[in-house]
């Protein structure tokens, strides 16, 4: 029997809590991301797409605009209902609250599979077997994620001033894995079940800026922060607050990196 940690379940329904933040605040992926995506893929214009963990649709929305048959799957019913507001015209698009876990599918063989900043939530035994299952001979699965590059530089460390003295146990980020490890996981993520081939990574850097409560609520996305005891939260907001309006004028400017990690089912 395949365990399934119930810490991770718990982290993943914290995100429902913050829907609307999340909406609003959390970033979205470049335009060269989905097209790679599109273009890689060879999905037909009238390909079917599951989506996994697809949140209030930031990643939904530019496949829905080209036409694609979507099913997406979340277990947040809030975020789900902002979703479904946003992309509410958009009928070649279904919603179903239900984890990737659970869902059964219809037998109904799919082109692609995507999933933005989720699919490392579900336990790899589980997902990837369960794509290869589901995706047509030849079907894609395009995973990616938005991350912080390192070294942390600037704003990036002083703000850990504020957060070693109110949650030290979190440790240091700086200290943890570097960018290409992070990314080499990822990939070695995929490489042990021998289930796909072609392996393609790429990667897309940006920025964006945030206010220093524009932060804050970006913060609120992230499970963490979520659900940290409410004094404890409180205290380190506003240190956080404190430092982006002292010394950094009220904004900051967040570099990103967005990863795909695209492969194709063996045949």
């Amino acid at each position: 029997m395949i365990s399934v940690n119930p810490r991770n379940i718990a982290l993943r329904e914290e995100f429902d809590r913050s829907a609307r933040y999340y909406d609003e605040i959390r970033p979205g992926y470049p335009d060269e991301l989905i097209r790679d995506i599109i273009t890689l893929s060879g999905i037909p214009r009238n390909g079917k797409i599951i989506e996994i963990g697809c949140g209030s649709g930031q990643a939904t929305l530019p496949f829905a605009q080209k036409g694609y048959e979507m099913l997406c799957l979340d277990i947040g019913k809030n975020l789900l209902n902002i979703a479904k507001h946003k992309l509410s015209k958009y009928k070649n698009v279904k919603f179903r609250n239900i984890s990737f876990e659970n869902w059964i599918s219809e037998n109904e063989k799919i082109d692609l599979l995507i999933s933005a900043t989720a699919f490392h939530w579900i336990n790899p035994e589980i997902g990837f077997s369960k794509a290869a299952q589901i995706l047509k001979n030849n079907g894609y699965i395009a995973l990616f994620w938005n991350l912080h590059p390192t070294p942390y530089t600037g704003f990036f460390v002083d703000v850990q001033r504020a957060y070693q003295k109110v949650v030290p146990e979190w440790g240091n980020p700086r200290e943890g894995p570097s960018t290409e490890e992070k990314i080499k996981n990822l990939r070695d993520r995929m490489d042990p079940f021998l289930l796909f081939e072609d392996f393609e990574v790429r990667r897309y850097p940006w920025e964006r800026h945030y206010s220093s409560i524009e932060y804050l609520k970006l913060l609120e996305t992230y499970s963490d922060h979520i659900s940290l005891e409410k004094n404890r939260k409180i205290e380190l907001y506003e240190g956080i607050r404190e430092i982006i309006d002292t010394n950094y004028n009220g904004a900051i400017v967040r570099p990103y990196l967005s990863i795909l990690s695209i492969a194709k089912k063996k045949s």
